[in-house]
């Protein structure tokens, strides 16, 4: 058994999971949060789902660690008895600099810290959680995965914006593409299900959440992926703008006297189905929708023009389409979305089972019809697998 612990670490909280990467199976999970306050929480699940909910001062991301090693060693299973033989991390930006899993030494912290100014959310808090395991767990190689890292194979066509070209340069603004974790994850476990030639596969990726984005796959490698520089470019979000004429922001700081700090909580925040409808759970749109409310429906109109606006995009730099697949907590779970983001696409050979559709399950799910040219599967993410089985595979 090849065990890894995979670390999903914020600036207030963290995530982990210690996953058996032969079997596939997580042996536990938890969730530490509200560090830094007066009071903390800890939740830690085990393999047959009893859980454990505690409440206690957690001031720093060390002693987070400390109540997850006591909630192993008390309710298991014992770290001694599934060693992990790797410390997986997400950090969500490597700049160009990371395109594959890396053991982490000191060099590697500071780069990651140096790229923070791309990532000012993110990258701090995974240098957090990288500094507290390696107290917690001295003798364990450090693993970081990249959810830039997919997205380095992006042709210059693609990952280049058209600004003047020496101050893109000199402060590294360029496409960088986020979710690769889950995007990989996903068009391998598409390809291995559908089989035949995987070099010439031509895929589309949804990965719908509160955060959202879409890639272009051929052959296994990200060609064409909707989020950019930071993860605010693209779709329409929970929060997040997506896609905006920059002129907007220079509108609103002259006339509405906002500053960056201000239009930067506003794009990530204020926006999105937020900004539209007053609520950013997908769930909650339809069902304010349902009730009658204008701005909520418009709020779903938008979303799906913008979906079905990258899905043709994408089809034609990829020149048609073999594979759609959708992603995460919307992608996964709502079919009306599906339903409506392929409605338009049956030039392109998309043709969607109205009863597969609606029907749940578990697992890969076709929910295109027989005649359809293109096949539409639902494929639930597992992002925290695919980081503990890169973690575990660059391990001598």
């Amino acid at each position: 058994m090849s065990v890894v612990l995979v670390i999903n670490s914020g600036s207030s909280s963290f995530k982990y999971q210690l996953v058996d990467t032969g079997s596939g199976s997580a042996l536990a999970s938890g969730l530490v949060e509200r560090i830094g306050q007066d009071q903390g929480r800890a939740v830690h699940v085990d393999a047959t789902g009893g859980e454990t909910d505690r409440t206690l001062p957690i001031p720093d991301h060390t002693a987070g660690f400390q109540v997850m090693l006591e909630a192993f060693a008390e309710h298991g299973p014992s770290l001694e008895d599934a060693a992990p033989v790797a410390v997986g991390h997400r950090v969500v930006h490597g700049g160009a600099r990371f395109f594959e899993p890396t053991v982490i030494t000191p060099r590697v912290e500071a780069d990651i810290e140096e790229l923070a100014a791309l990532a000012p959310l993110h990258n701090p808090g995974a240098l957090q959680g990288i500094r507290a395991a390696e107290r917690a767990f001295p003798d364990v190689p450090q693993v970081a995965v990249f959810d830039t890292a997919f997205h380095q194979t992006l042709p210059p066509a693609a990952y280049t914006y058209a600004i003047d070209r020496d101050l893109a340069e000199t402060y590294r603004i360029r496409r960088y593409g986020f979710h690769g974790t889950s995007h990989k994850y996903v068009s391998a476990a598409a390809a291995a299900f559908v089989g035949g030639d995987r070099e010439d596969l031509r895929q589309l990726v949804f990965h719908l959440g509160n955060g959202a984005s879409v890639t272009a796959v051929r052959g296994g490698r990200s060609v064409e992926t909707s989020m950019g520089m930071t993860p605010l470019e693209g779709l329409v979000m929970g929060t997040r703008s997506g896609d905006i004429d920059p002129a907007v922001l220079f509108t609103l700081a002259r006339r509405a006297s906002l500053t960056v700090a201000d239009l930067d909580e506003l794009l990530n925040t204020r926006s999105g189905l937020k900004g539209l409808a007053g609520v950013s759970d997908m769930r909650d749109v339809l069902a304010r929708a349902a009730a009658g409310d204008e701005a909520a429906s418009l709020a779903f109109e938008v979303y799906i023009h913008r979906l079905r606006s990258y899905a043709g995009a994408y089809i034609a730099q990829l020149g048609g389409v073999d594979v759609i697949s959708f992603t995460a907590g919307v992608g996964e779970n709502n079919a009306l979305v599906r339903r409506e983001a392929m409605a338009t696409l049956g030039f392109a050979g998309v043709e969607i089972d109205p009863l597969r559709n609606e029907a749940a399950g578990r697992g890969i799910r076709v929910i295109s019809t027989d005649e359809s040219r293109v096949t539409v599967l639902v494929v639930p993410t597992n992002e925290e697998l695919e980081i503990a089985r890169q973690a575990a595979q660059i391990l001598p």
